[in-house]
C-alpha cells in the first residue's frame, strides 16, 4: 500500500492524539515521556503480532522508510521547536546567568565530547570492539549536548528552582547549536577522504557556524521586532513570527550557518518582555504566545511518537546493547566532570542552589537530536552499533533520569 506524504502525516498525528490521550486518561506521565513509553509499547506488541499477521509491523515500516528522521528533525522541526522554547524562555534572568550559561554550552560540551569518546574507546576495548578513537568522539559529540525539546518538556513538573531551571534551560538552548556544530566538525574529520583536514579548516568552520548563526539570530529578531513595531494586527503579526522561522531556516542553510543557534537568538530577541511590550499590543502578545505554545506541543507529540518508532531501524545484537548498557554511566559520569570547572569558577558570584552538579547531571536529559545526528553517521562509522548506543542512552535519560529527576530535586533540597 503506497501512502502519500498528507496520509502518512495524518497517521502520526492520529497516533499521537491517541497515545496522548491514553497517557493523560491513565497514565498522567509526563507528555514527553508518557509518549515515548506508549509508542514504544505499542511498537514491541507490533513486533509480538507480526508473527500471526506481519501487517501492522510492515505499515509501520513503510511510514518509517518515507520519513528521514535526521532531516525532518535538524531541518525543518528543530527550528521551530527553539524558536518556541527560546521565545517563552525569562530573557533577563538568562541573561544575569549568561556567563555560566555560555560556559556549560560550549566548554562543557567540548570537555564532554573528548570524555565520552575517550572513555568509550577503552571501554569498548574492553568489551571487545576495537572502535577508532575518532568514531568514538563522534559519538561523544552527538550524546553531549542535552536535549533542549526534553528538557522544556519535563523541567515544567519537576519542581527544579527557577534559577537553577534557567541555567538548565539556557545550557539546553545553545548547547544544541553548539553540539551540532562539533559534531559536523569531528564528522568531517573522520570522513574519508584523500584530503587531509588542517586545524584552520576546522576552526573555520566552527567559526562560521557559531557565529554566523548568531549573527543571524540577531539580524532576524531585530528584523521582526521592527515589522511588528509598525503595526497592529495580530493575525499579520503572527505569520510575521512564523515566517522568521521558516526565512531564517533557509537563509542559515543556504550560507551553511547554524538554524539552531539563529533560532534560539531570534526566539530570545523577540520574547523579550521589553522589547515585546514596545512591538505588540497585549492583544497581540496572546496570540503570539499561543499560537507558538501550540506548535511546540504539536511538534513534540510528533517528534516523541516518532522517536518511539526509530525502535524499528536498530540492528538487535547482544553486544550493541551491551555497548549501551556501558555507555549510561560514562555518558552520566563525563556530564558530571565536565561541568565541574564552570560550576566551581561561578558558585560564588551567582550563589547556586547546592548540589547543582547533581542535579544538572541528572537533569541534562537526552533525546531525538542525539538520535538524528547518530542517524547521520555512514556505515564506514559503524553506524548500527552508535545508533543502538544512543537509543539505549536516550530511553534511560527520558524514562529514567526524566521521572527521578523531580524526586532528586526534592531531596536535595529538604537535606
Amino acid at each position: 500500500m503506497q501512502l502519500d506524504l498528507f496520509s502518512i502525516t495524518t497517521i502520526l498525528v492520529f497516533l499521537s492524539a491517541l497515545f496522548g490521550y491514553i497517557n493523560v486518561r491513565f497514565l498522567k506521565l509526563p507528555n514527553t515521556i508518557g509518549l515515548m513509553v506508549i509508542t514504544i509499547f505499542f511498537t514491541l506488541c507490533v513486533f509480538g503480532l507480526s508473527y500471526i499477521d506481519p501487517t501492522l509491523l510492515n505499515a509501520e515500516r513503510y511510514i518509517l522508510s518515507q520519513i528521514d528522521f535526521k532531516t525532518v528533525l535538524l531541518d525543518i522541526m528543530l527550528s521551530f521547536l527553539l524558536f518556541a522554547g527560546a521565545m517563552h524562555t525569562d530573557f533577563e534572568s538568562l541573561r544575569k546567568h549568561r556567563w555560566p550559561i555560555i560556559s556549560f554550552s560550549t566548554l562543557g560540551v567540548i570537555t564532554s565530547t573528548f570524555l565520552v569518546g575517550t572513555l568509550m574507546y577503552f571501554g569498548l576495548s574492553l568489551i571487545g570492539m576495537e572502535i577508532p578513537f575518532i568514531q568514538c568522539l563522534l559519538f561523544g559529540a552527538l550524546i553531549s549536548p542535552t536535549d533542549p525539546i526534553a528538557v522544556l518538556g519535563i523541567l515544567k513538573t519537576a519542581g527544579v528552582p527557577k534559577k537553577l531551571e534557567t541555567k538548565i534551560v539556557g545550557e539546553s538552548l545553545f548547547n544544541d547549536g553548539v553540539g551540532v556544530v562539533v559534531f559536523l566538525t569531528i564528522f568531517k574529520i573522520a570522513s574519508p577522504s584523500k584530503e587531509t583536514v588542517s586545524a584552520v579548516e576546522v576552526m573555520e568552520l566552527f567559526g562560521v557556524e557559531v557565529f554566523g548563526g548568531l549573527v543571524l539570530g540577531f539580524v532576524l529578531g531585530w528584523v521582526t521586532y521592527r515589522l511588528m513595531r509598525t503595526i497592529d494586527d495580530y493575525d499579520i503579526e503572527v505569520i510575521i513570527t512564523l515566517a522568521t522561522v521558516m526565512t531564517g531556516t533557509v537563509i542559515a542553510h543556504y550560507f551553511h550557518v547554524s538554524a539552531p543557534l539563529a533560532m534560539v537568538v531570534a526566539g530570545l530577541f523577540i520574547g523579550n518582555d521589553k522589547l515585546r511590550d514596545t512591538a505588540m499590543s497585549e492583544n497581540t502578545i496572546i496570540y503570539v504566545d499561543k499560537f507558538w505554545e501550540l506548535i511546540d506541543i504539536l511538534l513534540n507529540t510528533l517528534l516523541f511518537v516518532l522517536l518511539g518508532m526509530e525502535i524499528l531501524v536498530l540492528t538487535y545484537e547482544m553486544d550493541y546493547v551491551l555497548a549501551g548498557l556501558l555507555a549510561i554511566p560514562i555518558v552520566l559520569l563525563c556530564r558530571y566532570l565536565s561541568l565541574l570547572l564552570p560550576i566551581s569558577f561561578f558558585n560564588k558570584k551567582l550563589d547556586f542552589v547546592p548540589k547543582t552538579n547533581l542535579i544538572m547531571t541528572w537533569g541534562g536529559l537526552r533525546g531525538a537530536i542525539s538520535i538524528a545526528l547518530a542517524l547521520g553517521l555512514t556505515e564506514a562509522m559503524n553506524r548500527d552499533l552508535f545508533l543502538v548506543i544512543t537509543y539505549v542512552v536516550v530511553v534511560f535519560s527520558i524514562i529514567f533520569q526524566g521521572l527521578t529527576v523531580g524526586k532528586l530535586v526534592k531531596k536535595v533540597s529538604t537535606n
